[in-house]
């Protein structure tokens, strides 16, 4: 049976440490974990330990390294440039799945027709974490402050670029594109779409426009689906 997998994001170099007290109070009063058993701590960043209670406490439960292990990122990055809405629900539902896909990043766009501006950053965090340690993974999507569409076409570079959107317009099928770059972004508009004009501005930065299926999809339907279908 696999040890419960939890986060502390700066772990210890030390054979012995305190796990921060809200990790502590997961273990201690939740679980009811006692000394001599034990635990998965990773740090988001590709690094496990295997570690023994050897105090259980609510606020300073003290544990003590057995094993520790590093596994490789993706050899594949996916990012994921997807347009905040209007539906805060709806965005947090987007970014619990996309972490359990294995998404490298999240990068909140406004757009023109962007209905929102702002999110909270620490919000939505917290459940990105929650979806790694429950997909038991050690790592954790790179997540950003929002970025203006104009903005994030210019800067981005990966290998591959797509943007996907619902105009009558000459675009190929994602799922029948060949994926062969190591680092692949999409971007996914708003609820009312991407504008002609943001289109165009895209496919003068090099994204090739693509459609995710034959039906319409939510904002964050769509940035699941092109996940799953670059992954």
């Amino acid at each position: 049976m696999a040890f419960p997998l939890f986060f502390e994001e700066n772990l210890s170099v030390s054979n012995e440490f305190i796990l921060g007290e809200e990790t502590s109070k997961h273990v201690s009063q939740v679980l009811r974990m006692k000394e001599g058993e034990e635990i998965r701590i990773t740090n988001g960043h590709g690094q496990t330990i295997i570690a023994e209670i050897v105090l259980a406490d609510k606020k300073k439960t003290k544990v003590k390294a057995i094993q520790k292990t590093f596994t490789e990122s993706k050899t594949s990055k996916i990012i994921i440039a997807i347009s905040l809405i209007k539906n805060t629900n709806r965005f947090e539902w987007f970014a619990e799945k996309a972490t359990e896909i294995g998404v490298s990043a999240i990068i909140p766009m406004i757009c023109k027709r962007s209905e929102k501006t702002h999110f909270r950053m620490e919000r939505i965090r917290s459940i990105l974490i929650s979806a790694m340690l429950q997909s038991q993974q050690s790592w954790l999507p790179e997540l950003s402050e929002p970025v203006k569409f104009s903005d994030l076409i210019k800067k981005e570079n990966q290998q591959q670029k797509f943007i996907a959107h619902c105009l009558a317009e000459e675009k190929k099928e994602l799922k029948h594109v060949a994926l062969d770059g190591n680092s692949k972004i999409i971007l996914i508009g708003p609820e009312g779409d991407f504008t002609e004009e943001e289109i165009q501005e895209a496919i003068q930065q090099d994204y090739l426009p693509v459609s995710l299926g034959d039906t319409r999809l939510r904002t964050e339907t769509a940035g699941i689906v092109a996940a799953a279908l670059l992954k």
